[in-house]
């Protein structure tokens, strides 16, 4: 009897180990696109900034690294009789390199309080598209303000006042109190460059951010180049002008292109587009057609060229310091701004970039970023840069920082700045934990009954040992 139950407890005992062994140690980290979830190999980069001002004119140098540079974004390929669009937004890189590369600035004036201590985390409301559990398209559409006046059906970025709840995506406060909260100052400036859908043309795309992120008004530096009901493009390159009528496949594929060759279309080599021409299997068609920018959405301007060379790109930005536009943030001497960058990289797009904590920049006066004052119509660059860690953030959002099931909400409450607390390595570790918070959860709670079923094994194995022991048995 004594044998049985020593082999039953040495089963017991084995079992028990192995089961802590699967279930500790193992990780639970992996990419899962049907949940919108892809961590990229690299948490953290860097961004070098630079800025300087004459009279009229402020001027922002940016400088990132990327293993490649990838310009082709949104392509309209021909297969046998149809148009088959690439390059919409996925989780994680684009397979056939056609999404591109960007950088993006939020500028605030400091009439949004809570960006100058938490930067972007504020715009990040409930159910955000792209997240795992982002709302429902058709309700978004259905919703009177963000689906039936502003016609979109994604929960984009937004700012916590624009909604009575942060908590609730559906909560967008009336119109008129959005009115006077932009009135008031109440949003973010965001330029946001883009190597495929601005750069060619030497623009920057100029946008706001309050209830939604919004376009400034005017003519933005790209239209969408398709004929819904004739499921076609709407242009196609001149071939008088160009020496074609489209790019090809497998250039695009294969990320092949030149800066100074022809890679995307544009009004000033674009013809409407020719269905009774002899199209081919792989001709491309840009989906994309640009234009040079104008009103206040084509405020910002690349200066020089915008280029990537031997490992990284080099970007500077040019834009009138005061435009007079309201969805505009002013820069003034002796002026402090809190500001907030994002890459997009490696053939990714929307939620999955790289993001800074805020940080400031003074028009002479001392800051985390100081802008040099200059005369003449071009900036004296230095070999000194102002470099800024960028991190993933991964799924976390302000309803959640801001609830009582986030230790730090205390923090928050009180008006902590992030900076003060975490540094960027440890928040975008936190950000994979919270991709992964459930698996998380339910591999601690295996790990734990393992645990205690193993100690239990032993207990009982050791005691009935010794009770052979004390009874005499050898």
């Amino acid at each position: 009897m004594n044998r049985q139950r020593t082999g039953l407890m040495m089963i017991l005992f084995v079992g028990a180990l192995a089961l802590a062994w699967l279930t500790h140690g193992t990780g639970v980290v992996r990419n899962d696109l049907s949940r919108n979830i892809y961590i990229p190999d690299e948490l953290t980069m860097p961004l070098q900034v630079q800025v300087a001002y004459n009279e009229n004119l402020i001027f922002f140098h940016f400088r990132w690294p990327a293993r490649n540079a990838y310009v082709y974004h949104d392509m309209l390929r021909y297969e046998d009789g149809t148009w088959v669009r690439h390059g919409a937004s996925r989780a994680g890189p684009d397979p056939d390199n056609t999404y591109e590369d960007r950088v993006t600035m939020l500028v605030d004036d400091g009439r949004v309080p809570d960006f100058g201590r938490f930067g972007g985390y504020i715009t990040i409301g409930a159910n955000a598209r792209f997240f795992t559990n982002q709302a429902d398209k058709a309700e978004v559409a259905g919703h009177p303000h963000l689906g039936g006046t502003l016609g979109v059906n994604e929960v984009q970025k937004h700012l916590p006042a624009t909604r009575s709840d942060m908590a609730d995506w559906r909560t967008v406060v009336s119109e008129e109190t959005l009115q006077q909260q932009r009135d008031a100052g109440y949003f973010l400036d965001l330029w946001h460059w883009r190597a495929g859908r601005s750069n060619p043309v030497g623009m920057s795309d100029d946008q706001w951010i309050g209830e939604h992120r919004h376009g400034d008004s005017g003519k933005a530096p790209f239209s969408t180049n398709w004929d819904s009901k004739l499921k076609q493009p709407k242009y196609m390159f001149d071939p008088a002008r160009t020496g074609q009528y489209a790019l090809r496949w497998e250039d695009v594929e294969s990320n092949r292109f030149d800066f100074e060759d022809i890679y995307y279309l544009s009004e000033d080599f674009a013809v409407p587009f020719d269905p009774s021409h002899s199209w081919v299997n792989g001709d491309v068609i840009p989906r994309r057609l640009l234009r040079i920018g104008d009103g206040s959405r084509g405020d910002i301007r690349v200066y020089g060229k915008g280029r990537w060379e031997q490992g990284y790109w080099n970007v500077t930005l040019v834009r009138a310091l005061v435009t007079g536009n309201p969805d505009d943030k002013a820069f003034n001497e002796q002026g402090l701004y809190n500001l907030g960058f994002a890459v997009h990289r490696d053939a990714t797009g929307s939620r999955w970039h790289y993001v800074s904590l805020p940080c400031t920049l003074g028009l002479g006066r001392d800051a985390d970023i100081t802008a040099e004052p200059f005369t003449g119509e071009s900036p004296p660059w230095t070999d000194t840069w102002k470099e800024i860690k960028l991190f993933y953030p991964g799924q976390v959002n302000w309803p959640y920082l801001t609830s009582r099931a986030h230790a730090g909400s205390v923090n928050i409450a009180e008006g902590v700045p992030v900076h003060s607390r975490h540094t960027e390595v440890q928040l975008a570790l936190y950000g994979v934990e919270r991709e992964f918070n459930s698996e998380i959860i339910r591999q601690w709670i295996w790990t734990l009954v393992s645990g205690i079923v193993l100690m239990m094994a032993l207990g009982i194995g050791l005691s009935l040992r010794l009770g052979r022991y004390n009874g005499g048995v050898r």
